[in-house]
């Protein structure tokens, strides 16, 4: 089986055949990014993201993963949209603002327990920066140096950030939920609880 970045370069040569199996193997993570953060526009986000990949002349870095390559490609896909469709009077601030606040209609997610529709919520209402952290951290699995490369930031601001994103993961859940309403139990094991989510089905 060929590596990503063989089948990337392939594409790049003009092997359609590379292309495809390349898309194959990564939709599934890509529509998992979109899906929380835009609607109907997610397809054509997925597209462009492919694009980009084959179009650029940049090459996947020494030591990095074709995944934080490609995520890295699709957080500016997502900037670029966001700022495209924001009808405010400044920028979005990705570090600040939520996909909520920027009113943008994510995808439907379909999640099996009254408790898991919360915390999809939550992660929601996170700057939009800190949501895709830790949905790459929870969801794909993202190392620490990958995480890096995909937000393009130092690895110890990754850590940095991680610690900040969970602790706002908590508070909107304890804010929002009424007391009891979700077990102690759930709470300690947030990683795990969010992990959980990977595969929410949509409607």
């Amino acid at each position: 089986m060929r590596s990503d970045v063989e089948l990337l370069d392939a594409w790049r040569g003009g092997d359609l055949g590379a292309g495809r199996a390349l898309f194959e193997r990564h939709i599934s993570a890509l529509s998992r990014f979109f899906r929380t953060k835009v609607g109907d526009e997610r397809e054509d986000l997925i597209q462009t993201t492919f694009l980009a990949c084959v179009e650029s002349r940049d090459r996947v870095r020494d030591g990095t993963s074709f995944r934080a390559y490609l995520f890295r490609i699709a957080r500016n896909a997502l900037y670029d949209h966001l700022v495209r469709a924001h009808r405010g009077p400044s920028r979005p601030d990705p570090l600040t603002q939520s996909i909520l606040d920027l009113g943008t209609s994510p995808s439907r997610m379909v999640a099996k327990t009254e408790q898991d529709r919360l915390l999809l919520l939550a992660l929601r209402r996170l700057p939009v920066a800190l949501q895709i952290l830790l949905e790459l951290h929870y969801w794909e699995g993202l190392t620490t140096a990958d995480l890096a490369e995909a937000l393009d930031i130092p690895r110890g601001t990754v850590k940095t950030r991680l610690f900040r994103a969970r602790a706002l993961l908590r508070e909107q859940l304890q804010r929002s939920v009424p007391g009891g309403a979700i077990p102690e139990a759930s709470l300690q094991d947030l990683d795990g609880w969010a992990r959980s989510l990977r595969d929410a089905g949509e409607q």
